[in-house]
This record gives structure tokens, sequence and C-alpha cells, in this order.
């Protein structure tokens, strides 16, 4: 993956360390992790240089949840862009109400500490038609009633493919929480991730 998408995904999240994988086996990179007291293992795949996958493991027990990526543009695409607080950001996850639906969102919330009162940062995860769109601002009070939110990026739209109850390391054995299956008959018109 460029080293400037690598910086962009580290951005997002507070306190992350960058890992260009190399040669290094996933199951090595699981155990330097636990070793350390990671709390997750973010993994980006690309094609061609462009970001279309995201495998997110929480340690030490899992889940590991997988999506894939679509519409992905990174900060250095969006115009006149500034610089990235790296303050905790607040949260908004709207239309996750099924019971998988709360799944994911706690599965995305657990990757963010806390923020504080007055942290100007925001990523919101909206759920529309089983397409999660991810999209990261900052805001300023412009008066008493008014906000001015601008856009920091990355943004993209992510769709869940499987869930795992297990970490990576034993992602061959692990028991699978919740799999899509697009090509069943009712596929297009069921909705996972809300209760329609």
């Amino acid at each position: 993956m460029p080293p400037c998408c690598l910086q962009e995904v580290k951005l997002m999240f507070p306190g992350a360390q960058r890992m260009n994988r190399g040669n290094h086996e996933v199951a090595a990179l699981v155990r330097a992790c636990k070793a350390n007291n990671v709390s997750d293992l973010v993994i980006v795949h690309e094609t061609r240089g462009q970001p279309d996958g995201l495998v997110i493991c929480h340690l030490p027990f899992g889940p590991t949840a997988y999506f894939t990526l679509y519409n992905v543009v990174m900060r250095h695409d969006v115009p006149n862009i500034g610089t990235m607080s790296e303050a905790y950001p607040h949260l908004i996850f709207h239309n996750f109400t099924s019971r998988l639906g709360k799944r994911v969102s706690n599965i995305l919330k657990y990757l963010f500490p806390v923020p504080k009162d007055d942290s100007r940062r925001v990523i919101t995860f909206a759920n529309q038609e089983d397409f999660i769109s991810f999209r990261h601002h900052t805001y300023k009070k412009t008066d008493h009633k008014n906000v001015e939110l601008t856009e920091v990026g990355p943004r993209f739209e992510m769709k869940l493919y499987m869930i795992k109850l297990g970490t990576l390391e034993n992602e061959g054995t692990a028991e699978v929480e919740w799999r899509h299956h697009p090509y069943t008959h009712t596929a297009k018109k069921r909705k996972f991730l809300s209760l329609q």
C-alpha cells in the first residue's frame, strides 16, 4: 500500500502505529500485537494502489470483522484540506438498528478512545442499505446557533461481508458468527444492519 495511504489510516485512529506488513506472516503480527498489549489490529488491503478491503481484529480474543471498501477518496484528493487534528473524535452511528447493526457499531466504536467534551473532531458511520459511509469532519461554532463543518478525509463506503469469533491467527478454525450470502434469492431485498 502506498505510504500516504498508511499515514492517513494511522491518523484516523488516535494512538495508532502504522506498519507496512512486507513479508511478515499475519500470525506473527497477531502474536507480536498480543505480546505488546495492542488492543486492535487493523489491516487495509489494496489492489494497484487503491484500498479495497478492511479487516478489524479486536485483541486478544476477537471478533474479527471483514469489510469491502468502495469509493475511497484519500485526504490528498480532497481539495482545500488542512491539517488533521489528532484529538479523540466524537462518533456518530446512524441507522444501526438491527441486532447485527448494533454488533457492527460496537466493533467500530471500540477502535476509538473516549473523546473529551471539547473535541472538535467528528467521525460518522452512516448505514444506508447495508453500505456504511465513513465521513471525517472537524467543526467550529460560527455563533451560538450555527456550526461550520470542514471535511478532513478520507471518505469511503464499506460493506460488511463476514464476522468471525476468533482472531486472525486462527482464521481457518474460527467460528463464523455472520456471513453475507449475496447469491440467495432474497439477498437483494433484505437489509441486515437496520430494521428497514
